[in-house]
């Protein structure tokens, strides 16, 4: 009998393995008699669809370098290159690896063009089928090495942007400390408003972005993918840190306060994540303008984000109002939230990369949609202990209305 039911389980698995390897030994086959046959289509095309998009352009002593991605469905080859602004001319150039370039490949266009600070070009990729991929220059300027004097200034520029701002805004608690009781429902709403005008603003920025990366790689996917990894890992990381806790008190038998702060800090400490994410987007726009030499831009957001970015001092500080904890939580809520920026403006200023870019932005952007819930159901507790059995009270509607307000108002003085 043991020996009749062991063959019957095998024979289920193998039932269960040829089932789900059908149709994708089937799809294989198929695939594999287009690939050497063609789908009979072919013929028919004039000329083949070819999309040519531009990563980078890099301008240096020695000309102007153009990375590119073949982003079509079909391998081109680039024939001839013509620049100038008004009047474009014909130049000649050379090509890394290869003149044709592959489907989703890269290569670098160097144009030895003796370029002039300042002045705006258009650059143009013309394929051995006639079709011309263009790139505009708004202003040229050198681009920037990496040197660890010019690291240096791009890090202190991450510190004006988001070190000593949020750091600013964690001197609230002590205000947050002295207010009534009563209020600390007003401040979490405030809070509420704060995170999802920046979920929203992130949101934006990526649907912004996604348009500019070629069509084959996704954008809208990226964004999916990264909003949606991003709230399933800090949804796990939240319930494994609640189960643990929950596990310890019933070892420790820790009062309730323990508890409380324990918990406060948890969703303190997501929120700074969260912000440190969006900080470094925002590290990105003020080293891509720096990049490009829009000095002035940058210079104007450094200003603009400093006032912005104080009021997420308040996010980060308004759960830990009636706890009790060690002065270093808030230096590392501080660094976690502000320290990202100083990465971003590197990666702006002398990696930037769309794809990666968007990914990084998208995870900010479900990162602080994840602590938008996290802190809802926090509310939503703290009602419920309180016997309103609602969190749309007047107070907390105006909190949220508020920091709505506030995070438009401090968002006037960036134009990025």
């Amino acid at each position: 009998m043991g020996v009749e039911g062991a063959s019957s389980e095998k024979y289920s698995l193998l039932k269960l393995v040829l089932s789900g390897s059908v149709p994708l030994m089937l799809l294989a086959g198929l695939v594999s008699f287009i690939i050497i046959n063609g789908t009979g289509l072919r013929d028919y095309v004039p000329a083949p669809l070819e999309e040519l998009s531009f990563d980078r352009i890099i301008f240096s002593e020695t000309g102007i370098d153009a990375e590119v991605f073949n982003s079509g469905p079909e391998p081109l080859t680039i024939a001839h290159v013509q620049i100038g602004w008004f009047n474009r001319t014909s130049y000649q150039f050379t090509i890394k690896p290869n003149s044709t370039i592959p489907r989703l490949g890269k290569a670098t266009v160097h144009i030895p063009y003796p370029w002039i600070e300042g002045e705006p070009y258009e650059i143009v990729l013309i394929t051995s089928t006639g079709m011309a991929f263009t790139h505009d220059v708004e202003i040229a300027t050198m681009t920037p090495k990496v040197t660890w004097s010019l690291m240096g200034n791009f890090a202190m520029l991450g510190v004006y942007v988001g070190v000593i701002p949020v750091f600013l805004g964690l001197l609230w608690i002590y205000f947050l400390r002295r207010i009534d009781r009563s209020w600390n429902d007003f401040f979490m709403a405030l809070t509420l408003g704060l995170l999802v005008f920046l979920g929203g603003d992130a949101l934006a920025e990526a649907i912004e972005l996604s348009a500019q990366v070629a069509d084959v790689l996704n954008g809208t996917g990226i964004i999916i993918i990264g909003i949606s990894m991003t709230m399933l890992i800090l949804t796990a990381i939240d319930k494994t840190v609640s189960k643990h806790r929950a596990r310890k008190n019933e070892e420790s038998k820790e009062n309730a306060i323990s508890l409380e702060t324990k918990s406060v800090l948890t969703l303190a400490y997501i929120i700074a994540f969260s912000i440190g994410i969006h900080n470094l987007g925002e590290g990105l726009a003020i080293g891509g303008a720096y990049a490009i030499g829009e000095v002035s831009l940058g210079t104007f957001l450094v200003l603009g984000f400093m006032i912005h970015n104080i009021t997420e001092g308040v996010a980060i500080v308004a759960p830990l109002s009636r706890s009790k904890f060690s002065l270093w939580h808030l230096v590392l809520l501080g660094l976690l939230a502000g320290a990202p920026t100083i990465i971003g403006t590197w990666i702006g200023g002398f990696i930037f990369s769309r794809v990666w870019s968007l990914l990084l932005i998208s995870i900010g952007a479900g990162a602080i949609f994840q602590v938008v819930l996290l802190i809802y159901r926090q509310m939503r507790l703290s009602s419920i202990r309180s016997n309103i059995n609602t969190i749309v009270t007047y107070r907390n509607v105006v909190g949220f209305m508020s920091g709505l307000a506030v995070m438009y108002a401090t968002g006037l003085f960036v134009t990025a």
